[in-house]
């Protein structure tokens, strides 16, 4: 087996490779659809719900988060 010794060492020059910044565009339709049911969703729930169904979903998201911090 030969072995071949350079002077110098082989230096490959580094490819550096830029892709353009992504543009968002969101669909308009979608946009209007998600104006009209995301910002009154959770404030029509609520007003739809028994306060005894409110409170007991009330206390479930307290215990959740009492158990999670417990975790630590």
């Amino acid at each position: 087996m030969a072995v071949v010794q350079l002077d110098e060492p082989v230096q490959h020059p580094a490819k550096v490779v830029k892709f353009p910044a992504p543009v968002k565009v969101k669909n308009p339709a979608a946009v209007a659809l998600g104006k009209l049911g995301g910002s009154k969703g959770g404030r029509i729930r609520a007003e739809r719900l028994s306060p005894e169904t409110r409170k007991a979903i009330a206390q479930q998201a307290a215990n959740a988060r009492w158990a999670k911090e417990k975790a630590k």
